[in-house]
């Protein structure tokens, strides 16, 4: 039976070949001092192969170096081979970075001059952890099926919409917990208003007025609304800093009793588990789905908007697509460098595994 790394060993030219041509790894290993001394490692493809036997290969540090001697690549003890990864983990960011940047000059737009892209997050524990010791942020095109930004960080690095700098045209879509008025005004701003998003909203989430500044109640408005299952929306401002505000566009959609019944079950089994109390609020909110949106009503209708946000569930599957075939969440490392450069292997090999998913995709079964 072939071990997984050998298959790194074998057809690590296909693997290199998908990386964007104007990648130069000596250059990139030589500028962040990855490859100081050409002794047994004396360029970045090996380095680069290194780091993908130990990362995605599966490999213990013993079993690598055995692996490197075994197959000619270098003769390096176990030692060796950490002291390598380690001092790699500057050029592996380099190079993630360098497929991001190439990632992001395509885009298949599904709304006319605009490119759809859902941002989220997983984490990932050191071995024996029971809490967050790292997180991988990302934004993924659900038109071209790919990630465009992927960022690493420990555990306190909070989810933001602003991770990975919006492109002009992009509509940006996220969860509750990218719905923060000063995240989504940053992103604006950054854009210089070229770029929208689509978030969803939790009912206390933000300050709210009305667009001539009287103070807007949320639930409120929603106790307020039809029994019917219809969709809703209506122009607001969030508070940002000072007097500063941010203009949304609330799309308030009725959920089916079911729905709304399982997801106060869910609120009430939650608060009992942290012998909390129920606020009443969150269960007339639980009743309904609510969108932020910087989308202008006139261009883009409410049930468009529903169903952009609809699709976000793609870079969910991308996430877990990194864990269940690339095991990212099987990090043997404990220390900090160690633990980078087994990630950054990890980034890498899952945008080439995007690559080749095109070819998948645009092929006739």
């Amino acid at each position: 039976m072939q071990h997984a790394a050998s298959c790194y060993s074998d057809r690590f030219p296909e693997l290199l070949a998908r990386l964007p041509p104007d990648i130069e790894l000596d250059v990139l290993a030589a500028e962040h001092k990855a490859i100081e001394r050409c002794r047994e490692v004396g360029d970045g493809a090996t380095l680069l192969r290194l780091a993908f036997a130990r990362g995605p290969g599966e490999l213990s540090l013993r079993d690598t170096a055995s692996w490197a001697s075994a197959a000619g690549i270098a003769a390096l003890s176990n030692p060796a081979v950490k002291y390598r990864l380690d001092k790699s983990v500057e050029f592996l960011k380099a190079i993630l970075e360098r497929q991001l940047a190439a990632a992001a000059g395509s885009q298949d737009l599904l709304w006319p001059g605009r490119s759809l892209r859902a941002a989220d997050g997983t984490t990932i524990s050191k071995p024996g952890s029971s809490g967050t010791d790292w997180r991988v942020h990302g934004v993924f095109d659900l038109g071209a099926g790919g990630f465009t930004t992927l960022e690493l960080t420990d555990g306190r690095g909070a989810e933001s919409l602003g991770r990975g700098r919006p492109v002009a045209g992009e509509v940006r879509i996220g969860d509750r917990y990218f719905a923060r008025a000063r995240d989504l005004a940053h992103y604006r701003e950054v854009s210089h208003g070229a770029a929208d998003f689509i978030v969803r909203v939790r009912w206390n989430g933000f300050r709210l007025t009305r667009p001539n500044g009287r103070k807007f109640d949320l639930i409120k408005h929603l106790r307020a609304l039809p029994q019917r299952s219809a969709t809703h929306e209506v122009e607001v401002r969030a508070a940002v800093q000072g007097t500063q505000t941010l203009p949304l566009r609330l799309i308030i959609l009725r959920k089916t009793p079911e729905q709304a019944a399982a997801t106060i079950k869910q609120l009430r089994t939650r608060a009992n588990r942290k012998q909390q109390q129920l606020d009443p609020r969150s269960e007339v909110a639980a009743h309904f789905l609510i969108l932020a949106t910087s989308l202008a009503a006139a261009d883009y209708p409410a049930d468009e908007i529903l169903t952009a946000y609809r699709l976000r569930w793609q870079i969910e599957l991308a996430f877990k697509r990194l864990k269940s075939l690339l095991h990212i969440d099987r990090m043997p490392t404990h220390t900090d460098r160690a633990s980078r450069s087994w990630l950054y292997a990890h980034l890498i090999l899952a945008l080439i595994c995007d690559d080749l998913s095109q070819e998948v995709l645009e092929s006739f079964p």
